[in-house]
Parts: C-alpha cells; sequence; structure tokens
C-alpha cells in the first residue's frame, strides 16, 4: 500500500471543495444502518442493523485463542461489510499486529483495504480511531484494546457520529475470569462472539465454523443470543440449515392457519 507525502504547494478552494464533495457522496452512501440479512437478527435490532454513525463493541466469550479468533472475524466481516457498502478502506489499530491476513480475506475483507495503525499502549490507539473517525473518508474503524473507560468510549460514540462513521471496538481480555464487557460503556451495541462446535459431514471433513453470537446489550432494544454460521467470503452470517428448515416451516405453518 502506498503512502502519500505531503505537498508543500496548499491545495486550492477547487480541491477542497471536491474532496469535501467527496466525503459527502462516501458518507451518503453508508446509509444509517448496516443490516445482517438475517431477519432473526435484523427484527431484534433496534435500528435493524448496525448505526452507520455510532459504537459498537466486540468481545470474545473466553480468552482461548478460538474465541478470540471468532470474535475478531466477526469485526472484520462487518469491516468488510461497511467498506462494500461504502466503496471505501478501513483503518485498523491495534498494539500488537497479529492479524491474519488470509483469514480476513475468507470473511471477505481484503488486506489490501486496511489502514494498518501500531500504538504501544490503548491510550494511543484510542486517540488513532477516533482521528480516523473524526477525518470522516474511511468506511470503518476497528481498534482493539484491554482498556478503554467510559469517557474513552464517550468520546469515540461522539467521534463516529460527528464523521459519520462507524466504530468497532475490540475489547480483549484482561485476565480469564472477567468479561470484557462487564465494564461499563457509551456503546449502542455490545456483542460477545464465541465458538461452538461445526456441523459433522456425511463425509471426513470440517463443516462451516459455528459460533454462539450474543447481543449483550442494545440502545432502545433488548439482548439476544443465536446460534449461527461463521462469516462467508462476504462477511455474511447464516443461520445453520436445521436452524432455517425449523424457521421455514413456522412460517409455512403460520401462513396456512391464517
Amino acid at each position: 500500500m502506498s503512502i502519500a507525502h505531503p505537498s508543500a504547494t496548499p491545495p486550492s478552494s477547487a480541491d477542497l471543495s471536491a474532496l469535501r464533495a467527496d466525503l459527502a457522496l462516501k458518507r451518503a452512501a453508508r446509509g444509517p444502518a448496516l443490516d445482517f440479512g438475517l431477519p432473526q437478527m435484523d427484527a431484534r435490532l433496534a435500528d435493524g442493523g448496525l448505526d452507520g454513525t455510532g459504537l459498537h463493541e466486540i468481545a470474545a466469550a473466553s480468552a482461548t485463542l478460538s474465541d478470540d479468533a471468532a470474535a475478531t472475524l466477526f469485526a472484520a466481516g462487518i469491516a468488510a461489510r461497511f467498506a462494500a457498502k461504502a466503496t471505501s478502506d478501513v483503518f485498523w489499530a491495534m498494539t500488537a499486529f497479529d492479524l491474519y491476513a488470509p483469514g480476513l480475506e475468507q470473511v471477505g475483507l481484503d488486506p489490501t483495504q486496511i489502514f494498518y495503525a501500531q500504538g504501544h499502549k490503548d491510550s494511543v490507539v484510542l486517540a488513532m480511531a477516533e482521528d480516523a473517525l473524526r477525518y470522516g473518508a474511511m468506511a470503518c474503524v476497528v481498534a482493539e484494546v484491554k482498556a478503554a473507560d467510559m469517557t474513552a468510549t464517550r468520546r469515540l460514540q461522539l467521534a463516529a457520529s460527528d464523521g459519520q462513521t462507524p466504530m468497532l471496538l475490540y475489547r480483549r481480555h484482561r485476565s480469564r475470569e472477567r468479561c470484557p464487557l462487564s465494564l461499563p460503556s457509551s456503546a449502542m451495541t455490545r456483542w460477545r462472539i464465541g465458538c461452538l462446535a461445526s456441523q459433522r459431514l456425511s463425509w471426513p471433513g470440517v463443516g462451516r465454523p459455528r459460533w454462539q453470537v450474543e447481543l449483550v446489550r442494545q440502545r432502545n432494544g433488548d439482548p439476544f443470543s443465536l446460534e449461527l454460521e461463521a462469516c462467508d467470503a462476504k462477511g455474511r452470517l447464516a443461520l445453520p440449515a436445521a436452524i432455517a428448515d425449523r424457521a421455514t416451516a413456522r412460517e409455512r405453518a403460520a401462513s396456512h392457519a391464517a
């Protein structure tokens, strides 16, 4: 990824106008919310999806590597769909660079679409994320931290609103005994992601991974939990086939009864 060097010549008023117009178009393309494309989820979300101008928090169900990977890919899948919707890049900040590019690509997030930023401590990562949000040109901002107090999350929420940019805050475990989402936050939604056994196949091999996706808290809505198949190559979640078949059968029965 190339880095543009600042020009010695200040931008003209025409350049600034063109930049403002481009930012306005990108913001308008995001729309009010990003739905999951699953009625079982979207109908339970107060905004019908994820607010594109708000802070959303994600945590792993446990401190295990498998749950950590699932939570990371859940965030990456959302970021991929925000990027596809806005046709723009993703800003991802962290203290330790441990992202696996092929894994991100498997859930629809092209590594060349990511601006990586690394800070030596959480406060630096949060400050970079806030600046990226206020810049307003990113499709989505992702930050990984172990600590973010109420003031920090309030600042991120305000910056997301000002920059009209969605913010995904991945709260990593500080200890194995305490869930990161037990701390107060200004986030609009708070998600906890854990791994489940994949569906058994009728032939040797491994089925599509499954996650327990739990919405712990949301503004103006109730929490819920769903068993879902992991993100596909476009960042989309899916109901396991057996559950989807049962839901379809119930819908048919209800329509016949009516």
